[in-house]
């Protein structure tokens, strides 16, 4: 008795892009299969093979994807040999003109459309790495002000979304929001106990670690995209998750279970009412953001311009040198009153008054 060969799968690769061209997630592949979401991301990634039955229930579903993706063409008979016959030219039907290409986005409707697609999400990943509804808002908000703000580098990188996600986490995790007085003190906790229970595991969890298990488990990124976005080699990455994981099943045993642990983040992060700001709005906080600090560098700048402009009109041209201290002198006799003038004095003040003020003497020296 032989074996049927088994069926033929496409590479891993085109495997994801079938499943990503018929809109189908991870989970919604595995429960088709009948496997957990992270065996689809192991035969995705090219880790495993799949074996047996579910091969086979797997080929079948991407050579459906196949079908769906290709364009029905019309069957080519071959022409069979038979006399030349003369027919009549048909009247060919006229063809439709290509209609013109859409209009390129505007940068405003670009980053729009961004912002529309991942703010939502964004706000609750930043939800589950902070515990706190208000800062899970604002890290998106500036995630987001600041890619209008480089929006010419934030359009033509590989990954925009990625971009900002990964800007939006920077401002989550960043330790200088515990100094800030609006949030010294916790948020009230989730209703439920079961969420309280698991949003208490994650926050005490080391920052790597924590954003780690949101990318892989809570957005579904695979390690290698993961350890990139997180600025780590791989195997770092994966101690991280192992490592977060058994945290997590050290005090919640019940999420010991891969796809479980992501189920309940989802659930978590999607019970509470976490809404981001209006595309209008942000981009208009970030160009009032951006006047803000351009005014400001002008005018740190102009106040140093006349700040070093009035040191040198007052500075001194020239050396002086410093004035000794005054000194006390001693051992100078007292003044002493003039006495009255003797007789020999008198007569000797007479004599000049009455013999020089008057008579040739004046002029002519005496002679002897």
């Amino acid at each position: 008795m032989t074996q049927s060969p088994p069926t033929p799968l496409p590479s891993p690769k085109e495997r994801r892009r079938l499943r990503e061209a018929g809109s189908l997630t991870q989970a919604q592949v595995a429960e088709r299969v009948g496997v957990t979401r992270e065996t689809v991301r192991a035969w995705e990634s090219g880790r495993t093979k799949p074996r047996g039955r579910k091969r086979e229930v797997y080929a079948r579903l991407l050579s459906t994807l196949v079908e769906e993706e290709e364009p029905q063409q019309p069957e080519v008979t071959e022409p069979q040999e038979s006399a030349p016959e003369v027919t009549e030219p048909e009247p060919q039907e006229p063809v439709a003109e290509p209609a013109p290409p859409a209009p390129p986005l505007t940068p405003a409707q670009a980053f729009d459309a961004l912002y529309a697609f991942c703010a939502p999400a964004l706000v609750r990943q930043a939800y589950l790495l902070t515990g706190r509804r208000e800062l899970a808002r604002e890290s998106v908000e500036r995630a987001f002000q600041l890619a209008w703000q480089r929006w010419p580098e934030v359009a033509v990188d590989r990954d925009p979304a990625g971009w900002v996600r990964a800007t939006a986490y920077e401002y989550a995790l960043s330790p200088w929001h515990r100094f800030r007085p609006r949030y010294r003190h916790p948020e009230a906790p989730p209703p439920d106990p079961s969420d309280r229970a698991l949003m208490a595991v994650l926050l005490r969890l080391p920052t790597p670690q924590r954003r780690t298990l949101v990318l892989y488990d809570g957005v579904g990124l695979d390690l290698p995209e993961t350890a990139a976005e997180t600025e780590a080699s791989t195997p770092a990455a994966a101690g991280r998750l192992m490592n977060a994981r058994e945290a997590i099943a050290a005090r919640l045993p019940e999420l010991s279970d891969p796809a479980e642990l992501h189920r309940r983040l989802t659930g978590l992060a999607s019970t509470e009412r976490l809404r981001a700001a209006r595309p209008p709005v942000v981009r208009t906080g970030s160009e009032r953001r951006a006047r803000f600090w351009t005014r400001a560098a002008i005018a740190f700048t102009v106040a140093l311009i006349g700040t070093t402009a009035l040191t040198v009109r007052t500075a001194p041209t020239h050396y002086e040198p410093p004035i000794a201290p005054g000194a006390e002198i001693q051992g100078v006799p007292e003044r002493v009153a003039q006495g009255p003038l003797s007789e020999a004095e008198v007569e000797l003040r007479e004599k000049l008054r009455g013999g020089l003020t008057s008579g040739p003497e004046r002029v002519q020296p005496l002679s002897r």
